[in-house]
C-alpha cells in the first residue's frame, strides 16, 4: 500500500522540478518590458517628483540661495492670483470651443465620408492633413498666410470684394487662436467618429428604411446613440491635448491681448520671472487637470472595447 502512494507522489514532484515555476514564467514574460518600464520612469516620473518637491519651495532662479520651503503657498497663488486665474479661465474658454467645435465639424465630415463617392479616398487623404501638421507650423501658417492684414488670403479675399482690411490677430485674438486649433484637431475627431459609423450595424438601419425612417430619424435615433461613445472619446482626448497647448498662443498672439493661457503662463513664471517655484505649481496643476481628464477617457475606451468584444 505504502508503494503504491509514493510512486505516483515521486512522479509528480519529478514534473514539478523540471518544469519551471507559474511565477518564474511571469517573470520571464515581463523581463523584455523592464528596460522600457524603467526608461519611462526615468524620463517621466523622476522629473515629475522633481517638480513637485520645487512647488513647495519660493524660489527664484536669480537668486538660488535664497529658496525656503513655504509648504502650500504656491498653489495658494496660484489659485487667487487675478492673472492665473485669468489664465485658468483663458484655458478653459480655449478647449471647450475648440473640442465643441471640432466635433461638429468632425461629425459632418465623418458623415459626408461615410457615403460612396467618386474620390473618396483623395477627399480623406486631404481632410486628414491638416492633422498631420506640425502645430507650430499650422500656427505659423495661420498667422502669417490667412490673418497677415497686407498680404494674408482672409484680406486679399475681402478686398477682392471690396470689404475691410481687418487685422484678425488684435480684434479676434482668442478666436484667431481658436480657429487654427479647430483647423488641426477636426481631422482627428472626424477619424473618431468616422470609426464609429463604420461600426454600425447595417441590418438595423436597413430595417429602418425598410419601415419608412427617414435619414433625420435614423440619425437621431439610431446614429447618435451608437455615437455617444465616440463623441465622448473624442471630445475627451481633445480635451487633454488643448488644456495643455502652448505653441498656438505662443505662435500667434506670444501669450498677449488676453490669450495667455496655463501652459503659457508657466512659461512666463519659469522663463521670464524666473519664479521656479510659482511655475512648478501651475504645471503640477496643468498635470492634475490632464491625469483627471484622461481618467475619463481610459473608462471610456475600456468601455468601447467591452461593447466590441460583446459584439464579437
Amino acid at each position: 500500500m505504502t508503494a503504491t502512494t509514493t510512486a505516483p507522489l515521486a512522479a509528480t514532484d519529478e514534473r514539478t522540478v523540471g518544469q519551471p515555476s507559474a511565477r518564474l514564467r511571469a517573470w520571464a514574460t515581463r523581463a523584455p518590458l523592464l528596460p522600457a518600464l524603467a526608461f519611462m520612469i526615468v524620463v517621466t516620473q523622476l522629473p515629475f517628483v522633481a517638480t513637485l518637491v520645487i512647488s513647495f519651495f519660493d524660489w527664484n532662479a536669480l537668486y538660488p540661495k535664497a529658496r525656503r520651503f513655504t509648504g502650500l503657498d504656491n498653489y495658494r497663488q496660484v489659485l487667487t492670483d487675478a492673472d492665473l486665474r485669468h489664465s485658468v479661465w483663458t484655458t478653459v474658454l480655449l478647449t471647450a470651443g475648440v473640442v465643441l467645435a471640432s466635433l461638429v465639424l468632425g461629425l459632418a465630415l465623418a458623415l459626408l465620408l461615410d457615403r460612396r463617392f467618386r474620390g473618396r479616398g483623395i477627399v480623406r487623404t486631404l481632410l486628414i492633413a491638416p492633422f498631420l501638421v506640425v502645430p507650430v507650423a499650422a500656427a505659423l501658417l495661420w498667422k502669417h498666410v490667412l490673418y497677415n492684414p497686407e498680404y494674408g488670403l482672409l484680406n486679399g479675399l475681402l478686398h477682392y470684394v471690396g470689404g475691410p482690411q481687418p487685422d484678425w490677430v488684435s480684434r479676434t485674438p482668442l478666436l484667431a487662436v481658436e480657429a487654427s486649433l479647430v483647423w488641426q484637431w477636426t481631422p482627428f475627431m472626424m477619424l473618431i467618429l468616422l470609426a464609429g459609423l463604420q461600426s454600425r450595424d447595417q441590418q438595423q438601419i436597413e430595417a429602418a428604411r425598410v419601415d419608412g425612417a427617414s435619414d433625420w430619424q435614423i440619425f437621431r435615433h439610431l446614429t447618435l446613440p451608437h455615437l455617444r461613445r465616440y463623441l465622448e472619446l473624442g471630445a475627451l482626448l481633445g480635451s487633454i491635448y488643448i488644456v495643455q497647448n502652448f505653441d498656438a498662443v505662443f505662435t500667434i498672439t506670444s501669450g498677449g491681448l488676453g490669450t495667455a493661457n496655463l501652459p503659457y503662463t508657466v512659461y512666463q513664471s519659469f522663463y521670464q520671472a524666473h519664479e521656479n517655484g510659482l511655475a512648478s505649481a501651475a504645471g503640477v496643476l496643468v498635470v492634475i487637470g490632464s491625469i483627471v481628464i484622461a481618467t475619463f477617457a481610459l473608462r471610456v475606451v475600456s468601455s468601447l472595447f467591452r461593447e466590441e468584444v460583446s459584439r464579437a
